[in-house]
């Protein structure tokens, strides 16, 4: 039997029993917002459906296509609480595992403490664990968590020397920009880790009904334009005139607010144009933008 987002029934039942669990506070604090509007019902199925058979997601897409919501939102259908990650080159071991620290007690003696790391929490709470802008890490960082990515489900702490396996509910959700700078291709045993999913720009009337319900712009036809906007930026992406920043949603969402109270074009050039470098980019939006407004 299929019921919600297409899936057999055994999984919308495991995410109801997922719904009946109570948090602490500061867990609850971490669980997302169901709020990811999917460009077609499978993205959403797929992630929930490989998360739920105990894969490791890997959400491939420009910037600003909703990665990060789509991360959230299923965070919230799970009612997991999210520990995230932030990739960059300074990340290191204590980053994502943790770092010991020197205390003093009320006695003012002092101990040394582990202060646990993003994965280390996720791992042993049984929580979602969410790596951001993976391709961003220096490639020596990364295989330190193969072991937690793969069957094994576990790490050696190299600050404690405790093997540590996850709880049976610990899931892992990665994002991934291809070809910024300053990313490097994942190697193919980290790729192999994963599932991986395309999460591609909203576009048309999913689009429409997002910056309607989401903005506070109010005047419909106004609405529509922006929706030709954006599809017309995407098209100059494709053709590599635009990066893919042009295209964010959240930046469109940023112009639609700021039409409810000021000119369009000045909108569009304050959320938009003015956010890319090369003038002749800022110059393409704008033309852009002057044909529809």
């Amino acid at each position: 039997m299929k019921t919600m987002y297409g899936m057999p029934g055994e999984i919308h039942a495991y995410l109801d029993e997922r719904k009946a669990i109570v948090h602490t506070e500061e867990d609850r604090r971490l669980v997302g917002n169901a709020a990811y509007e999917a460009p077609s019902e499978d993205i959403l199925t797929d992630a929930l459906l490989s998360l739920y058979l105990g894969k490791n997601v890997l959400l491939k897409g420009p910037t600003g296509s909703g990665k990060t919501k789509l991360a959230e939102h299923v965070s919230a259908l799970y009612n997991l609480p999210m520990h995230s990650v932030n990739c960059s080159t300074d990340l290191d071991a204590e980053a994502l595992l943790g770092f010991k620290t020197l205390i003093h007690d009320e006695q003012g003696r002092s101990q040394i403490i582990f202060v646990p790391g993003p994965i280390t929490k996720a791992m042993t709470n049984g929580h979602l664990l969410y790596i951001d802008e993976i391709n961003m890490a220096k490639p020596e960082t990364l295989p330190l968590i193969n072991g937690v990515l793969d069957h094994r489900r576990s790490i050696t702490n190299p600050f404690t020397g405790e093997v540590l396996t996850a709880h049976a509910n610990f899931r892992v959700v990665a994002a991934i920009n291809e070809g910024y700078i300053g990313t490097v291709p994942l190697n193919e045993a980290l790729k192999n880790r994963f599932v991986t999913i395309e999460v591609p720009y909203l576009q048309g009337d999913v689009l429409f009904q997002l910056l309607k319900s989401r903005s506070k712009l109010r005047d419909e036809k106004l609405l529509r334009t922006f929706v030709k906007l954006s599809a017309d930026m995407l098209s100059l992406i494709e053709m590599g005139q635009l990066p893919d920043e042009a295209g964010s949603i959240r930046a469109l969402l940023d112009a639609c607010d700021l039409a409810a109270y000021i000119p369009p074009i000045r909108a569009i050039t304050r959320a938009i144009a003015d956010k890319l470098e090369d003038e002749r980019e800022r110059a393409a939006v704008l033309n852009i933008a002057e044909t529809f407004v």
